[in-house]
């Protein structure tokens, strides 16, 4: 696919960054477009692959149809190249910006550090089908007569809404906070992602049919088993919501937060809400002048430390226990499956100091209010090492760990409660069921996303909407056209 010799002739070149003096005056986005010659260029270098990994079980998880419109973009396509990345991917452009592309792990020009830059392909794509007008409501052509209710609007409830929508079915979701989107709207930063593609695709589906309610806590506003009674099938797709405890002493004091009330917070400022989220409450958190410390590795430990420098933050420190990982992977060890290395945040090349291998000890503070955080080294089974104690002034500490499962509140329990849907046996308490009918144990109510497979990315989220939205399809017709 591609130029056939263009992997040899033409170097691999990637959406470049504003300086990061620039970056952190603004919360708006800051990779700086590639022309459209340089994007077919890099388009060009995809090779025609024998078996092409990127979009098979190890790369994308919706399954890409990479080399085909890497080949149209070449070709310069661009009509044909958005069509066939609709046909696999609902939202592209959300895509295009957040995933940490597995399938650039997976490309063969790997094995030489040169992947195809898929993602910057992508992205482009998906923001040219804006400027030319692909992006609009594709209503189905006749109606089915079926309702169906989606709980959540994250991007699994998007996907499947979508898609359901497209075959003909009544479909309304139930979003809790004033706006849809879930945390892909408030939990991920406007840096990352500005909002107004997340508005676009609402527009577009309700040019389609969909009815988004928002405002509406289902299990405290309505009851799920009300839904049930009005809908022909209801798929919950709540994310994961609950923080990973971390036990560590001192986490009672004032100045010490978990990551995402501060992101969400955040992002209703950007968005010009008020600060205050149903799901996440809390008084108002400033790193501005502020020593901060963020425990935990992860994207949303980078979310953190991006936003307390856009704060104002005097300094940012990261602590991971885990050990820091080698430069660059052992290829014929790992490849095609995604590697252990040293990567690099924007966030974290905004100026924070990285730990590894340290633990944290203890939240320690004097009158109730942070002071600082106790740590240590730890040895390869994150066991402390004796006499490696240090203290790190802290003004602030977010704790971003993960997160165990979905809310306990609203829908959780009620379903834990008068209906008693079943879980999994593992201690997050994800809504059981399978990846082929997406079934919960309660007649015509389904589970899909992070509520079903645990904390994820925004990539298998799509897919297991998609999915879910054929098998509730295919269960109300009989058949489905819809892909899974």
């Amino acid at each position: 696919m591609g130029k056939v010799t263009g992997f040899l002739e033409i170097d691999r070149q990637v959406q470049k960054y504003q300086p990061a003096s620039d970056r952190i005056r603004h919360f708006r986005e800051f990779t700086l477009p590639m022309s459209d010659k340089e994007v077919e260029k890099q388009a060009a270098r995809c090779m025609d692959c024998g078996i092409p990994f990127c979009h098979g079980p190890t790369g994308c998880p919706i399954h890409n149809q990479i080399p085909d419109w890497n080949d149209l973009v070449y070709n310069g396509d661009w009509d044909s190249a958005i069509r066939n990345l609709h046909s696999t991917n609902n939202f592209p452009e959300f895509t295009g910006r957040i995933c940490p592309a597995p399938c650039e792990e997976a490309c063969t020009l790997n094995l030489e550090d040169i992947p195809v830059a898929i993602k910057t392909v992508e992205q482009a794509i998906a923001d040219k089908a804006y400027e030319t007008g692909h992006i609009r409501p594709y209503p189905p052509e006749k109606k089915t007569g079926k309702r169906v209710a989606v709980i959540g609007s994250g991007p699994a409830g998007m996907a499947a809404a979508q898609q359901l929508g497209r075959a003909g079915h009544d479909v309304h979701v139930y979003e809790r906070e004033s706006r849809p989107g879930g945390l892909m709207r408030y939990g991920i930063p406007d840096f990352k992602i500005e909002k107004h593609y997340i508005d676009r695709r609402i527009e577009q589906m309700q040019g389609e049919g969909v009815s988004f309610h928002c405002g509406v806590n289902v299990g405290v506003d309505k009851p799920v088993a009300e839904l049930l009674a009005e809908h022909d099938a209801v798929l919950y797709c709540g994310g994961s919501e609950t923080p990973r405890p971390a036990n560590i002493p001192g986490d009672d004091l004032s100045g010490v937060y978990d990551a995402m009330p501060y992101l969400v917070q955040q992002n209703r400022r950007v968005g010009g809400e008020p600060i205050q989220s149903v799901a996440w409450p809390s008084h108002p958190i400033i790193a501005g002048g502020q020593h901060v410390v963020v425990v935990g590795g992860g994207d949303t430990a980078s979310d953190c430390i991006g936003t307390a420098f856009r704060q104002g933050a005097v300094r940012v420190t990261q602590l991971d226990i885990r050990p820091q990982p080698p430069e660059k992977e052992d290829k014929l060890a790992v490849w095609p499956y995604w590697a252990t290395k040293m990567r690099t945040s924007s966030s974290q090349a905004e100026g924070a100091e990285r730990e590894f291998q340290v633990a944290t000890l203890a939240f320690i503070g004097e009158d109730g209010q942070l002071t600082g955080v106790r740590c240590c080294e730890v040895d390869e089974k994150r066991k402390p090492i004796a006499g490696t104690e240090f203290v790190i002034r802290a003004d602030l500490a977010f704790i971003a760990i993960g997160f165990a499962g979905p809310a306990n509140d609203g829908v959780m329990k009620e379903l834990d409660g008068e209906i008693k849907v079943v879980t999994d046996s593992r201690r997050s308490r994800n809504v059981e069921a399978d990846d082929r009918d997406y079934r919960t144990s309660i007649d015509r109510l389904y589970a899909a996303g992070d509520v079903r497979r645990g904390q994820s990315l925004v990539v298998w989220a799509i897919r297991e909407g998609r999915q879910a939205a054929r098998a509730i399809d295919e269960a109300l017709m009989g058949s489905s056209v819809l892909p899974r």
